[in-house]
């Protein structure tokens, strides 16, 4: 006597051919699909501009700072310079900060492409609210923060800058206050890692050599400068002439420091 088997009709069978094959082609679209999310906009450029609002930035260099940004977006020399990039386009943040225990304030990520884009970020800047103010000068947090933006934003940079403004040389921090809050020596570990660029942008109203202080201590990575203002009313020459040089490497810049990479480690301890 013949013992039962398994038997499985011909229909059965192509039924569960076509559910394999199905099976697999939604598996196929969904693969694709992860990698396409996972497909980052490559750009020439991923910059953060990194504002002062501590204490000694009352309103009105606050709102000129802002203004200097977004005069410097909309000039036609800035736009060429960004079409002349490999990509054509670069991707612009804007970060505001203060003392180092407190929050910062981002913006989201606007990429630039042409004369519109450019002007979609200039209007950005010029009526972004203060809603960061007071406290220290927390500059090397302020660094953290810009570099914790360039984290998961979509975007693969051929260069990652961080463009800090400021009028004053870091507090000394109450760690009582805040524990791992991040100095400048800190965040000199943070770039490093990270293959970001750190450029300054001194205003010089009260700290008169405050531009020989932030290239000692500011700056950060191969090629990295700092350009001086003499006043908060020259902040937006000083910005344009700065953003041209971090679009368009080879640009001339006057009253400009720039060195070669500093050496390994932190950079000269100050403030």
């Amino acid at each position: 006597m013949k013992s039962k088997g398994h038997f499985r009709s011909p229909g059965a069978t192509a039924g569960i051919s076509t559910a394999l094959a199905v099976a697999a082609l939604l598996l196929a679209l969904l693969a694709a699909s992860s990698r396409q999310a996972l497909a980052q906009l490559a750009v020439d450029l991923e910059l953060v501009l990194a504002v002062d609002a501590s204490g000694s930035v009352d309103d009105e260099e606050y709102r000129l700072q802002l203004h200097g940004i977004a005069a410097a977006f909309r000039d036609p020399e800035v736009v060429q310079a960004i079409a002349r990039g490999f990509h054509g386009h670069i991707a612009a943040a804007l970060l505001v900060w203060s003392d180092a225990h407190v929050g910062k304030d981002r913006g989201k990520w606007y990429v630039i492409r042409s004369r519109e884009d450019a002007e979609a970020f200039a209007l950005l800047a010029e009526h972004f609210p203060r809603r960061v103010r007071n406290g220290a000068t927390g500059i090397g947090a302020g660094i953290g923060a810009a570099v914790d933006m360039m984290r998961y934003n979509g975007l693969d940079g051929a260069r990652r800058v961080v463009d800090v403004s400021g009028d004053g040389v870091e507090s000394p921090l109450d760690t009582s206050l805040t524990i791992g809050a991040m100095l400048l020596k800190d965040a000199y570990k943070l770039v490093d890692s990270q293959g970001v660029i750190v450029n300054g942008l001194a205003i010089t109203n009260d700290v008169p050599n405050l531009d020989v202080w932030y290239d000692n201590n500011v700056r950060m990575g191969p090629g990295s400068f700092v350009i001086r203002a003499e006043s908060y009313a020259d902040f937006e020459r000083a910005m344009r002439a700065k953003l041209l040089k971090e679009i368009d490497q080879t640009a001339p810049v006057t009253l400009l420091w720039e060195h070669a990479p500093h050496a390994a480690g932190p950079p000269r301890a100050g403030g």
